[in-house]
C-alpha cells in the first residue's frame, strides 16, 4: 500500500509539473499596435517608438475613427504607405494596461500571425489557421461579405486568398479544426465569452457554432470566476463599449483590470496563466516591420505586424520582458503544452511553429501575492453593452 501511495504521489507530481496551470484565460482586445498602445507608457526594456512629428497624442476615443486594416490595407501599410493618422498614439486613459505589462510580462515581439482584419484573426486564435478546411491551401482573408457564422443568411461569402492571390469566396461556415477539438478529447472544459459575430470565430465552426459554451454576454465571465465555475480554457472577448476599437469606447482597461482583479483576489490566482493580447494591428503605425516566413507554410498570408501581448501569472517575473518572437500560434501551443493536448488537425498550422510562452513563467513555483491593478469601473451601460462597432 505504502509502494502505491509513492507511486501515486509521484505520478500526481510529474502531472503537476507537465501542468502548472489549470485555467487559462485568453483576453482579445481590438486593433492596437505596441507603439500605438503602448508606446507612450515608458516602459522599461520595450522596443516601443512614437512618432511625435507625424503623430498626435490621443486617447482611445479620439483620432481617426478606425484607420482600414483589412488585407488590402495591410499590402499598402507593409509597403510604407501609411492612412491618415496612423502615426497617433495613445496617451491617457490606458494606466491599467501599462500597469499590468510593467507589473507582470511584456512581449517585445507579438506579431498578428495573419495579415488582415479581425474575422480571419480570430478564426487563428482558436485554430492556428483560417483554412475553411483541414486539407485546404487557402485562407480566410479577411471579414464576411453580409454576416459571418453558420447561421448567416445564404448571401453571405468569406473572401479567401491562396498561393496565387485572391480565390474566390465560401460560405462563412466552416469544417475545420481547433483547440476547441483538443479540449473536448482530453475532456477539459472550455467556453467563448462573446457579444459580437466577428469576434465569435466558434460560430464559424460547424462542430461547434451551437455549442452552450458560447456565452453571448462577456461580463458572465466575472460571475463565473466570483461562483468558482471557471472553466480550464476561456477565450474573453469584448463588446464595443470596452473593446478598444476606434470609436467603440473607452472602458478597455477598466474591462480587462476588472477580468484579472476577480482572478487575483480569488482561490483561481494561483493556478490561473492571463494572455492579454490584441487581434490585430488596426492600420496603426509599428516601427517594427512584420518578420520574414521562412517555414514554409502560409508564406502568402503570414505573418502581420506586431500587436501587445501582457502575460499575467503568479510565477511570471515581474516586469519582465521577453524578445523572443511570437505569434497567435504561441498562445495555442501554451495551452496545448500546458495540458498535454498535441497539436491542432493536421500538424502543420501555426501551433506547429510557434513557442510556447514558457518563458514568460521563469519564476520557479514560488506565487506572487496578488497586488490589484487599480482601474476604475465599468458603468452599468457598458456592461450591458453586447454590440458591436459597425465595421472590423
Amino acid at each position: 500500500m505504502k509502494r502505491k501511495l509513492a507511486l501515486g504521489l509521484l505520478l500526481m507530481t510529474a502531472i503537476a509539473a507537465a501542468q502548472p496551470f489549470q485555467h487559462v484565460i485568453i483576453i482579445v482586445q481590438e486593433n492596437r499596435t505596441p507603439d500605438n498602445l503602448f508606446g507612450a507608457s515608458g516602459l522599461p526594456g520595450a522596443d516601443l517608438q512614437i512618432n511625435t512629428t507625424k503623430g498626435v497624442a490621443v486617447t482611445l476615443t479620439t483620432g481617426p475613427h478606425d484607420p482600414p486594416h483589412d488585407y488590402a490595407a495591410y499590402l499598402k501599410q507593409v509597403g510604407g504607405k501609411q492612412p491618415a493618422g496612423a502615426y497617433d498614439y495613445v496617451t491617457s486613459g490606458v494606466q491599467p494596461y501599462w500597469d499590468l505589462a510593467a507589473q507582470y510580462g511584456w512581449a517585445n515581439y507579438m506579431y498578428q500571425t495573419n495579415q488582415g482584419a479581425s474575422y480571419p484573426a480570430h478564426q487563428f486564435l482558436i485554430s492556428g489557421t483560417s483554412a475553411p478546411t483541414d486539407t485546404s491551401n487557402l485562407f480566410v482573408r479577411t471579414e464576411a461579405l453580409g454576416k459571418p457564422g453558420c447561421t448567416a443568411p445564404a448571401p453571405s461569402r468569406a473572401p479567401l486568398i491562396g498561393p496565387n492571390g485572391n480565390a474566390g469566396s465560401v460560405y462563412p461556415c466552416f469544417d475545420r479544426s481547433s483547440l476547441l477539438n483538443l479540449l473536448d478529447a482530453a475532456g477539459l472544459s472550455w467556453r467563448y465569452y462573446s457579444a459580437a459575430p466577428d469576434w465569435n470565430a466558434p460560430n464559424s465552426l460547424k462542430s461547434y457554432y451551437q455549442s452552450p459554451n458560447l456565452v453571448t454576454k462577456p461580463p458572465q465571465v466575472l460571475t463565473d470566476i466570483a461562483n468558482g465555475s471557471l472553466a480550464n480554457v476561456v477565450w474573453v472577448t469584448p463588446a464595443s463599449a470596452y473593446s478598444d476599437h476606434p470609436g467603440g469606447g473607452s472602458g478597455g482597461p477598466a474591462w480587462v483590470a476588472s477580468i484579472v482583479n476577480a482572478v487575483g483576489q480569488s482561490s483561481y490566482w494561483e493556478n490561473t496563466a492571463i494572455l492579454l493580447t490584441w487581434d490585430d494591428w488596426g492600420g496603426w503605425y509599428d516601427h517594427v516591420p512584420p518578420p520574414a516566413n521562412n517555414t514554409g507554410w502560409c508564406w502568402f498570408y503570414c505573418y502581420g505586424f506586431r500587436v501587445p501581448l501582457v502575460v499575467i501569472s503568479a510565477r511570471t517575473p515581474a516586469g519582465y520582458v521577453d524578445n523572443g518572437a511570437h505569434d497567435f500560434g504561441s498562445i495555442l501551443r501554451f495551452v496545448e503544452n500546458n495540458f498535454s493536448l498535441g497539436l491542432i488537425g493536421p500538424g502543420g498550422w501555426a501551433d506547429s511553429y510557434a513557442d510556447d510562452l514558457s518563458a514568460f513563467f521563469t519564476g520557479g513555483l514560488e506565487s506572487r501575492k496578488f497586488v490589484p491593478i487599480k482601474a476604475r469601473k465599468l458603468t452599468k451601460k457598458e456592461l450591458a453593452d453586447h454590440g458591436e462597432p459597425d465595421t472590423d
